[in-house]
């Protein structure tokens, strides 16, 4: 749990910190926004090969060498001096990360019975959503306060408890003896149509959330300081969001997916439309917190029930295509920005996001009637 914190909070810090990352390296705030986009084409490109190549190792084995290059890239990314440095241990970090959510899923729901892995997906859900709650405000707050080396420098000594505790306390399995190794409900199909949702969902989500600091000071009007606030609220949102959603994912695993997609897009649409309104800003903003993380959580559960083949690899391609959606998601906001100002790029992502909810819902319009006779009982 505090690695997938540690790993969350190293994704997401930079949108915290665009204003000191540009001033401190000299490049545009476009320019910073793409170590978001170069970290996601990277967990997107690798998530595959490497759950390919590492399929036959022990996790215990895997998981330490993660973290450890974890460690490592933190060190590095903190005594950069050059933005070419910094990306360079990014990608580092973003490799590391292609493989942990692959490796550690089955890992930890493998510890429990199938009808409480949901709440299992909930408890690491959680812990990756604190990461927006504690880890991107409070590293923002010392990055502004102390110089953005600082937050970055933690992470690595986070990485270090995580690494001495997996080192110390999990046993060594053989990967394809976990209990959670393949699907409880192998489904090709709906394996496609939740990677295709998660896709859409993801690009939808950080075309607009990568900016998000920007359209807080500049459409909402806030304060430097009242955005950290909001921040921190934006996360407490995503914590809520993930603690009810996983209550409640054994028994509806199907609806929480949905639920979680047509709430991002209201949340987004809704700042697009009134977030000049710094009430209503407040508002929608929570409605995409409560979301953010519990759309990424439904996904991951829906792997380990329809994985056609080994959970690990179902969970690769679902962080490999999460993740390219994030670059995409950023990399299309870079391009909104200029042209229809940051309003736009959540009109642009409350759009995809809405494309995700068709996916899904087309879906199972489709579905075959057996399975339709299952997802009605859902």
């Amino acid at each position: 749990m505090l690695a997938a914190f540690t790993f969350n909070t190293a994704e997401n810090l930079p949108i915290g910190l665009l204003g000191p990352l540009s001033e401190s390296l000299r490049v545009s705030v476009s320019a910073v926004g793409l170590l978001v986009t170069g970290y996601g084409v990277t967990v997107a490109v690798a998530s595959l090969p490497l759950a390919h190549v590492m399929r036959a190792v022990p996790r215990r084995h895997a998981l330490t060498g993660l973290l450890a290059a974890l460690v490592l890239s933190s060190l590095v990314a903190a005594s950069a001096t050059s933005y070419w440095l910094l990306l360079g241990a990014r990608l580092l970090t973003a490799l590391a990360q292609a493989l942990f959510w692959a490796v550690m899923g089955p890992v930890a729901v493998g510890l429990f019975g199938p009808e409480v892995r949901g709440r299992v997906v909930g408890a690491l859900s959680f812990a990756g959503s604190l990461a927006l709650v504690l880890g991107v405000p409070l590293g923002t707050w010392l990055g502004r306060r102390n110089g953005w080396p600082v937050p970055v420098a933690m992470l690595a000594a986070l990485a270090l408890v995580s690494l001495v505790t997996i080192t110390t306390l999990l046993p060594t399995t053989r990967p394809e003896e976990e209990p959670a190794a393949y699907g409880i409900d192998p489904d090709a199909r709906r394996f496609r149509i939740v990677l295709a949702a998660g896709t859409l969902s993801a690009t939808g989500a950080f075309t607009g959330y990568t900016y998000i600091v920007k359209f807080l000071e500049d459409v909402s009007g806030f304060s430097p300081s009242a955005v950290t606030a909001l921040l921190v609220a934006f996360g407490v949102a995503c914590l809520a969001g993930v603690s009810i959603t996983g209550a409640l994912l054994d028994r509806f695993p199907r609806a929480a997916l949905t639920t979680a997609l047509a709430t991002q897009a209201v949340g987004m649409l809704g700042l697009y439309t009134v977030g000049t309104d710094p009430v209503a800003a407040v508002v929608f903003l929570s409605l995409m917190g409560g979301a953010l993380g519990p759309v990424f959580m439904t996904a991951q559960n829906a792997m380990l029930h329809c994985a056609p083949g080994r959970t690990d690899m179902a969970l690769a391609a679902n962080s490999g295509s999460y993740n390219a959606g994030i670059a995409m998601g950023a990399a299309l906001g870079g391009l909104v920005l200029p042209l229809a100002g940051v309003r736009g790029t959540f009109l642009a992502g409350g759009l995809l996001t809405v494309g995700a909810c068709a996916v899904i819902l087309g879906g199972r319009l489709g579905a075959p009637a057996g399975r339709k006779r299952e997802q009605e009982r859902e």
